[in-house]
């Protein structure tokens, strides 16, 4: 085991690996989408997308060391991208540069007033192998984050022994599965959870792991695994929950743009709290500012790019952060 000494001479505080991609959106199209009509959004915008991605831009934004392993296509959607993170001070000096030809990915993600269509193009996403990872790399961090894991099909079964070498190497290590598009939702899954320390689903992908439609069937099915699961509940706020203790925050009332990227910017928030060695309510509640601070601007990580904004909007919520 690692002493604090040691952990505290880490070149990063969170390395993570996975996919960045690109996100347009398109604002202001009807709820139902007729057929061969040539239909007009009254607003496009194109922005950095991928849970991972999103998460390491904001922990950076937050003043965390991220190193950050993706496979970068040769095209100019990665080279945007690219150009975006290190901005924020993510490091991709162990970006795999892919020789594929398949590039980039997209997300065309269609802003209804009340419901949000996406439609992805996974490009390279899907590309990243264990044998591509600079383990040496990885394990210099004291905390390793995933997320987008049903997307990395190719990394996917080697999750358990990337895990099983980074516990030994001391880091934490905390998980966002996202979606599985394939509806399958395997419980292969379970041989992954046995390494991770925090579990951060939404309420919607919490029962699919747990095949339960009861939100608190899930919680006790995944805390056989996971010390500590956190649940993104959107407007209901969020639960982080131990074997032994529940707790709650409500959700944060904001003047929404989109809620892209605002579990991504939530995770952010609640692993800035994690690393800090804040207590879990606090770290839930900071979850839900970040969460609400990321539907102030267009995408997952617009609003973190102004940091005098952010810090002027943490500092004006700081009595909800005790």
């Amino acid at each position: 085991m690692t002493t604090a000494a040691e952990q505290s001479q880490r070149t990063f505080d969170v390395t993570l690996v996975g996919e960045f991609n690109l996100d347009l959106l398109l604002y202001g199209l009807p709820e139902e989408l007729p057929v061969e009509r040539e239909l007009l959004p009254d607003r496009a915008e194109m922005v950095i997308g991928g849970s991972p991605a999103i998460t390491a831009h904001n922990l950076a934004a937050f003043g965390h060391r991220v190193g950050f392993i993706t496979m970068a296509a040769k095209d100019a959607f990665a080279s945007l991208c690219m150009r975006e993170m290190e901005a924020a001070g993510v490091d991709l000096s162990r970006a795999v540069h892919s020789e594929s030809g398949i590039g980039t990915g997209v997300s065309v993600l269609l802003q209804h007033a009340h419901v949000r269509r996406t439609l992805t193009y996974p490009g390279n996403t899907t590309r990243l192998r264990f044998d591509d990872l600079d383990l040496e790399y990885l394990v210099s961090a004291r905390h390793f984050h995933l997320s987008s894991y049903f997307l990395q099909t190719s990394l996917k079964d080697d999750v358990p022994r990337l895990f099983a070498l980074l516990k030994e190497a001391g880091l934490t290590i905390s998980v966002d599965t996202n979606d599985d598009p394939s509806g399958l939702w395997e419980r292969s899954i379970v041989e992954m959870l046995q390494y991770v320390d925090v579990l951060l689903p939404n309420e919607q992908e919490a029962c699919r792991l747990a095949s339960t439609s009861n939100l608190d069937e899930a919680i006790a099915w995944i805390l056989q695994y996971v010390p500590l699961v956190v649940v993104k509940r959107g407007a209901e706020g969020a639960i982080a929950c131990t074997r032994e203790q529940r707790y709650t925050a409500p959700a944060i009332e904001m003047r929404t743009i989109d809620a892209v990227g605002a579990g991504d910017s939530f995770n952010a928030g609640f692993l800035h709290g994690f690393l800090n060695g804040w207590s879990i309510d606090r770290c839930l509640q900071y979850g839900n500012l970040a969460g609400a601070y990321s539907t102030t601007a267009i995408g997952g990580v617009a609003a973190f790019q102004d940091r005098d904004a952010m810090q002027q909007f943490f500092a004006g919520h700081s009595l909800q952060v005790k």
